[in-house]
This record gives C-alpha cells, structure tokens and sequence, in this order.
C-alpha cells in the first residue's frame, strides 16, 4: 500500500465517521423526541454518547482485528483531548455556563470511572469481567439519569428544552421511518469509516516505525473526537454555552464506561501498553480532577480556565512528537515541564480557583 493509499484511507475514514455520527445522532434525537422521552434525557444520553459513537466503532474494530493497543489508546486519548482541546477551546471562544447537576453528579462520576479505568488497567490486561462491571456502572448511571429527569422541575426542564429547541423542531418534523434509516445509515457509514481509519493508522504506524499506541493516542483518538468538537463548539457560538460541557463530560463517561467495557468482552481481554500507564491515564485523570474545582467556584468555565486547558494538550501534544520521533530534546523538554511549566500551571490554576472565589464572594455580599 502507497503512502497516498495510507493517507486517503485515514482521511476518508476520519470523512465518514464524522457524516455517520451526524446521521446517527439526528436519527437517534428524532427517535426520543417521538417516544417523549425529555430533553434532558435527549442531551446527557443520545447527543453525548452519540457523539462518542465513532470512539466505540473504532475501539471494538481495533481490538477485533488484533490492534488492542489502538482500543484502549483511543479511549484514553479521546478523553484527553475532549477535556483539555475542546474545552479549552470551547473557553476561549465564550464563558461556559456549569450547571449544578452536571457538578454533583456528572463530573464526579467521569472522575470516579477515570480512576476505575485506571485500576483495572494496571493489570496491563483489563478482563471481560472488569468490562462488564464497567457496563454495569454506566446502565446504573444511565437509569439514574432517567430516572431523576422524570423529577426535575418545570423550570430546569423549561430551560433545557429552550437549549434544545431548535434541534426538537427540526427532527420533530421526521417521520420514524426517516429516523430509523438515518440510525442504520449512520451505523453502517461508522463501520466503514472506522474500518478505514484503524487500517490506515495501522499501515501507517507499521510504515514509519511508530508504535499503535502513539498512533491510538493522536490520529485516531483526535478523529474520532471530531463530532464532540462540532458538537461543543457549535453550541458554543450559539450560546448554548451548558451543552457544550454536558456533551463533553457525557462523552468522555461513554468513552470509559461503554467502550471500555465491551472492547475487553469483544477481544477476551485489552492490551495497555506501558506508556499509558507512565504517563496517559495520569494526565487523563488529572484533566477529570481539574475539572471539579473549576467548575465548582462560580459555576462557569472561562477564558482563562480555557488558555490553561489549550495550553496543558500543547505540552502534553508536544511530549508526544518528541517521544515518538526520539528527539535528544526529549529530555530538556522533560526537565522544562517539571521544573517550570508544570509548577507555573498548578500556580495558575490555584490563582483562578481563588479569583473566582473571591468574586463569587463579593457579589453574594
């Protein structure tokens, strides 16, 4: 296979997993809103797990084919540059509004399954059995979420429905049959495209010597992300600014609970490399971590949380191209970050938490 053959592969997969996810997720919306189901439901279930579709076709393809590294990488990278590109993104182009179901219940349960992925992966092997526990928790979840949306009040289901209006009115007006054909299109169209994109990566991987870990990590975790990014910044610039979160938060929870939990089941067990162990399941659990405290004072996401988030996947991005070309400034760049960039990060960080605190404050008073 030529280098063009490579590229056009991983081009036209990255092409049809976006057009599958758009298809998937607007024929699935319009199948809620014709049972009734609420839109809350519609936002933390269908539009972020939907979104996270391509991450799930790309996993279980990888690890059926015998490229478990690329499943598991996948994961861990998608989630990385879920919460560190496209949130800080997504901060930077406006304030994100957080709220407060999203900060007692959705971002700890994407922290606490951070940390459960993390320990089953120190294995080095994740079993069935720890996939199945992980579809467990996220069934629990997903019924919970169900569940309390039926008690929410008319003020908090008014303003979510408002948030959605234009996406109900569109797809309200598809008749079911119109939807189920775009949820088999979609689904067909992922497959495809997933196909594609882990074959290229692959070839691509094997051609210049880099390992598919590092490959699941960057091309393939940042396509498979693509729909998330559409997704967050549209409603970003339409200002629908807690959509954008919930869709992030959402997403990555599917990533870990639902891919991670039927990859180990499709291949009898997943192969982590030791890389990420070392370093990208630590960054991907401290991205989770730092979320909280941001969100928590003030209940908003803004430009400078933004800069802190872009700024920590560049570092992180960068560390990554040193440490696959086998750069000699690998080691310089190493003794930077720890030494300067880390510690002027964790000082930012602590300063916006107490800035935003202490507005918060003033204007209680």
């Amino acid at each position: 296979m030529s280098d063009f053959q490579i590229l056009l592969l991983i081009a036209g997969g990255l092409a049809a997993l976006v057009i599958g996810g758009e298809f998937l997720v607007r024929g699935a919306t319009g199948l809620a809103v014709a049972a009734k189901v609420s839109s809350l439901v519609i936002g933390l279930t269908v539009v972020a797990y939907g979104t996270s579709a391509p991450e799930l076709v790309v996993s279980i393809q990888a690890a059926a084919t015998g490229s478990p590294e690329i499943a598991m990488a996948n994961v861990v990278g998608s989630n990385i540059f879920n919460v560190l590109f496209i949130l800080g993104i997504c901060g930077l182009i406006a304030p994100l509004a957080v709220s407060s179901q999203l900060l007692r219940i959705d971002v700890p349960v994407m922290i606490g399954a951070s940390i459960l992925v993390w320990i089953f992966a120190l294995s080095g092997t994740p079993a069935p059995w720890q996939g199945l526990v992980l579809l467990v928790i996220i069934f629990s979840y997903t019924t919970f979420i169900i569940r309390r949306s039926r008690k929410e009040t008319r003020k908090v289901k008014a303003e979510y429905d408002k948030a959605l209006k234009d996406e109900k009115d569109e797809v309200a007006k598809f008749p079911i049959w119109l939807s189920l054909f775009f949820v088999a299109l979609g689904l067909v169209v992922l497959v495809l495209g997933a196909r594609w994109l882990v074959d290229g990566a692959v070839s691509l991987a094997r051609r210049f010597g880099v390992s598919e870990t590092i490959i699941g990590l960057t091309i393939v975790a940042g396509g498979t992300s693509l729909p998330e990014l559409a997704a967050s910044a549209v409603a970003t610039f339409r200002g629908e600014r807690d959509i954008a979160i919930g869709n992030i938060v959402g997403s990555n929870i599917c990533n870990l609970l639902v891919i991670l939990g039927i990859a180990p089941i499709a291949s009898n067990g997943l192969a982590v490399a030791p890389q990420l162990l070392q370093i990208d399941i630590p960054v991907m659990v401290a991205a989770a971590i730092a979320c909280l405290p941001l969100f928590f004072v003030g209940l908003k996401f803004g430009r400078g949380e933004g800069f802190l988030f872009l700024l920590s996947y560049v570092s992180y991005a960068t560390y990554l191209v040193l440490l696959t070309t086998g750069s000699a400034a690998r080691q310089g760049f190493e003794s930077v970050m720890f030494t300067v960039v880390l510690p002027l990060a964790v000082a930012l960080l602590l300063w916006i938490i107490w800035a935003k605190h202490t507005k918060a404050r003033r204007s209680r008073a």
